[in-house]
């Protein structure tokens, strides 16, 4: 599935991704090891991938990150993947899952 997104939304998934490492207000080795393959997964370059680091020491912009922007049909992967980040440091926050919570409400 992970084959199926354009560059644009790999770019988009991943800072959904750095932003739900956020949620807690500190992001885990065990949450950076996960953007780490995840950026191996969707073969970032060089250049998106500085771009990603760049999200796991400033949170991207609560504006940048908007559900509604998620294309109907990657719903679920991005929903699955929110869930697999969240839950890689195996500690799930009571902000972590109030963002989790909300993240799916607002993508049905």
């Amino acid at each position: 599935m992970l084959n199926k997104l354009s560059q644009s939304q790999r770019l988009q998934l991943m800072k959904f991704v750095c932003s739900f490492a956020w949620a807690d207000l500190e992001v885990q080795e065990e949450e950076r090891s996960f953007v780490k393959k995840m950026m191996g997964k969707l073969k970032l370059d060089e250049t998106e991938q500085q771009q990603v680091a760049g999200w796991l020491e400033v949170p991207p912009p609560p504006e940048e990150v908007d559900p509604s922007a998620i294309p109907a049909e990657h719903r679920q992967l991005f929903l699955e993947t929110m869930r697999e980040v969240i839950s890689a440091d195996k500690v799930l926050d009571p902000e972590e899952r109030e963002n989790l919570t909300l993240f799916e409400q607002l993508l049905r």
